[in-house]
């Protein structure tokens, strides 16, 4: 692997994004559509906020208009951390008008969105569509850095079907001044399940060099695995989704970790609060109770998986059609009384009974 030493560049690049010097592995939440907007933002940060934020992506067409509602993860946010505006487009001109209307607000940079998997996404060019043309990619970068005084960012995969044009497209990217590059370990067609191939790391690492720091993203399930993968991939850190969704902590605990300090392991009861506070957040007064609880589920599906209780909190929750009944199933599956314990992932042998963990900082 490519050991990349982070001098003087990388000092004034993580400057310029907004990460302070204190952060000993600098995390970010990524963006994930219909999730990541201002009230999963914000709980986030009251459990221990990652050094950057993204909003969900702002959609780009001919007849796009800023969405409100991605807008507020912006203008309101109370995190206290530089917040990124995602974008998701192809056309030059449209992408022009929406920089220009960006620029109204308070955004730490924007970034292009060159790694969305969903079908419905790429089969219009865009996402990760666009990783099947690289002039494409050239002509919408170049123009996006003469429109963009600040940080531009972009967020890809190691390719469409395979990595035919990823050499190619890290090229471009060395040579339009993207300021910050979160790599997805996959190809677009293989998903979220194939195995992260960690390895493209380190040519992006190679041709880009310090002017352009890089968050690997992609199965990075507990604090141990986003500092161990930084040290040793020479990143300057890493982005988190799905993870983030069952572990709201997580980026507490990369902290932690990092610093040798004490991590925190949450208790049910902790687990338990986050799903009602998720549930009141979310909850929108016009929106039907049925709708409510099936948008919970989008969240729920991830936690289930920490609750180590043989699939039955999940298998209940798909039973589940009223506010009444997922509440139920919290305080039957998640209250201190409940059978089995959490399994949501720390570190090997870092579990301890008093409820903190031991480390002893980020070494391989």
């Amino acid at each position: 692997m490519h050991l990349h030493a982070g001098g003087e560049g990388m000092s004034t690049a993580r400057t310029k994004l907004g990460i302070g010097d204190s952060s000993t592995c600098p995390s970010a939440l990524a963006p994930m559509q219909d999730v990541t907007g201002l009230p999963f933002m914000s709980l986030v940060a009251e459990r221990g906020p990652p050094d950057l934020f993204f909003t969900e992506f702002f959609r780009v067409h001919a007849n796009s208009r800023l969405s409100p509602a991605i807008l507020s993860s912006i203008t309101e946010n109370p995190t206290n951390r530089p917040v990124f505006a995602q974008i998701i487009g192809e056309n030059v001109a449209d992408i022009n008008r929406t920089i220009s209307d960006l620029k109204e607000y308070p955004v730490a940079g924007i970034d292009l969105n060159m790694g969305c998997p969903a079908p419905r996404v790429y089969k219009k060019n865009v996402g990760g569509g666009l990783l099947k043309d690289p002039s494409k990619i050239q002509q919408i970068l170049q123009s996006m850095r003469s429109m963009i005084d600040g940080n531009l960012t972009v967020k890809m995969r190691i390719g469409f079907e395979d990595d035919q044009n990823f050499e190619e497209i890290l090229k471009i990217i060395s040579g339009s001044g993207v300021n910050l590059l979160s790599i997805h370990v996959r190809t677009v067609k293989g998903g979220y399940n194939s195995p992260p191939q960690y390895e493209y790391v380190d040519k992006a690492l190679q041709l880009l060099g310090d002017d352009c720091p890089i968050l690997v993203n992609g199965s990075i399930e507990s604090a141990s695995d986003a500092c161990l993968l930084k040290d040793k991939l020479g990143v300057m850190g890493v982005m988190i989704g799905r993870a983030a969704i069952r572990n709201p902590w997580i980026f507490r605990q990369i902290n932690e970790f990092s610093r040798g300090e004490g991590i925190f392991i949450p208790r049910r009861k902790d687990l338990h609060s986050y799903c009602m506070q998720l549930y009141k957040v979310l909850h929108n007064p016009g929106m039907d109770e049925r709708k409510m609880v099936s948008r919970m589920k989008k969240f729920l599906n991830y936690i289930g998986s920490a609750i180590g209780d043989d699939g039955c909190f999940l298998k209940r929750l798909k039973r589940a059609a009223l506010k009444d009944e997922l509440f139920s199933i919290f305080d039957e599956h998640l209250m201190d009384g409940a059978r089995s314990e959490l399994e949501i992932p720390i570190d090997s042998g870092l579990v301890s009974s008093s409820g903190v963990a031991s480390s002893s900082g980020c070494e391989f």
